[in-house]
């Protein structure tokens, strides 16, 4: 499958090159004329930290945390400085970490950001299920903001003692969710964790939308190699089979699928940190992705915050897309929502989908991953499976290869994936 990937890649590149990060720096983004720009912003703080998790995170202290707060500002003003307008965006999402851990300055974040920015389609955030108290939500609340998201991981106490997590009081998380309404409730749970089974999963997603979610997330575990963790995944065979269970119920019930991960009771608004053409983002290990570009911000808290006190960005990395190398990643994250309307693709390149891709497309199509009703394409269950087979791969090719050197160098001087 490894050397099925790489003639994939290289089949939809037209290229072997590879993608080339460098540390070219620019001190004002290019984003302006932008459309359908969404908003991210990185809060690394964690009260504490899970070895299986792969992102930027430290232990909470909270001088370093003002410290970095008032960074996070700074840089803020840096990169909008020169707007003469308030630009409109399609929404702003908060990750970590656990940003709930500095609630009481999120609504400062907002605020600054507000001076820029219309926020166009809510204002997310994720939290630890400790976070979830009715002083928090308040706050979070009154903050504006819309959406939480919740990291339960798993409501089973096998699965979050194999995981390094405290069992979760039920009863109280659920009746401090009622002290304050927000339009998205959603809750994250992992799964293909070594000896799970379909009874675990689907009592997390009967828990979930009985006690007030109304937006599941199902991330697979992936053992990145950066972590030092003895949490194992299941088997790619007892995967699939999982998958194809989880799928059945969740249709069998009414749950409607909004992406590769995701599933919602009909009518909520769509809960993902992913699904955006175009986006900035802020705080160290963000990540701001253009119409050409694609830059990653220094992993390091303490770098991040030197190097904005210099008045300067806190890029460390940097791509330049070839505008084919644009497009696989536009295409590869539109899939992720599990469909793909051609329009889109024409409005966003100029160019039809059929011509730079028909052949993909029509292969996808007779191999069964692709179907294709009044236009749209959409991913078969047989497609979604391995979507995720590819997701994996991805983030073993590339994520896992990226953040380890930007764990260990501050502001690395180059980097090939």
């Amino acid at each position: 499958m490894k050397l099925l990937t790489a003639i994939i890649k290289r089949r939809l590149l037209r290229s072997k090159n590879p993608f080339t990060f460098t540390s070219r720096y620019d001190n004002q983004l290019d984003y302006m004329g932008i459309e359908h720009l969404g908003l991210y912003v990185h809060i690394p703080f964690c009260a504490v930290i899970c070895d299986f998790c792969p992102y930027c995170k430290q232990v909470y202290q909270k001088a370093l945390a003002d410290k970095y707060i008032d960074a996070l500002l700074k840089e803020i003003e840096l990169v909008c400085k020169k707007q003469t307008d308030k630009k409109r965006v399609t929404s702003l999402y908060f990750g970590g970490g656990s940003p709930a851990i500095v609630a009481d300055r999120l609504s400062c974040i907002i605020l600054k950001l507000k001076e820029y920015f219309i926020i166009e389609d809510g204002i997310g955030v994720e939290l630890h299920p400790d976070d979830v108290t009715p002083k928090t939500l308040a706050i979070l609340n009154s903050a504006g903001i819309t959406r939480i998201s919740i990291g339960v991981q798993s409501f089973s106490e096998s699965c979050l003692k194999n995981l390094g997590r405290e069992t979760i009081n039920k009863s109280e998380l659920f009746n401090n969710l009622k002290s304050t309404e927000f339009e998205t409730v959603a809750m994250d749970f992992i799964f293909a964790l070594d000896g799970q089974n379909f009874s675990t999963i689907k009592a997390d997603i009967e828990t979930a939308f009985n006690g007030g979610a109304n937006h599941v997330a199902l991330y697979p575990f992936i053992d990145f190699a950066l972590m030092k963790s003895n949490v194992k995944k299941m088997s790619s065979k007892d995967m699939k089979k999982l998958l194809y269970k989880i799928y059945s119920y969740c249709n069998l019930h009414g749950y409607v699928r909004d992406s590769i991960w995701t599933f919602a009771k009909l009518g909520t608004k769509k809960y993902s940190s992913m699904t955006r053409d175009n986006f900035l983002g802020f705080g160290c290990s963000a990540t701001t992705l253009t119409k050409n570009q694609f830059k990653i911000n220094t992993f390091n808290v303490e770098a991040y915050i030197d190097r904005i006190s210099c008045s300067n960005l806190p890029t460390a990395l940097t791509i330049d897309f070839s505008l084919r190398q644009r497009m696989v990643y536009w295409l590869f994250w539109r899939l992720y929502t599990t469909q793909l309307d051609p329009k889109d693709f024409l409005k966003t390149f100029g160019v039809s989908l059929k011509s730079m891709f028909g052949l993909e497309f029509n292969i996808g199509r007779i191999l069964g991953f692709l179907k294709k009703k009044k236009s749209i394409y959409y991913l078969t269950k047989k497609g979604i499976y391995y979507y995720h087979y590819f997701e994996g791969y991805y983030t073993h090719a590339y994520i896992d290869k990226m953040w380890h050197i930007m764990r260990n160098e501050p502001f690395p001087t180059s980097l090939e994936l």
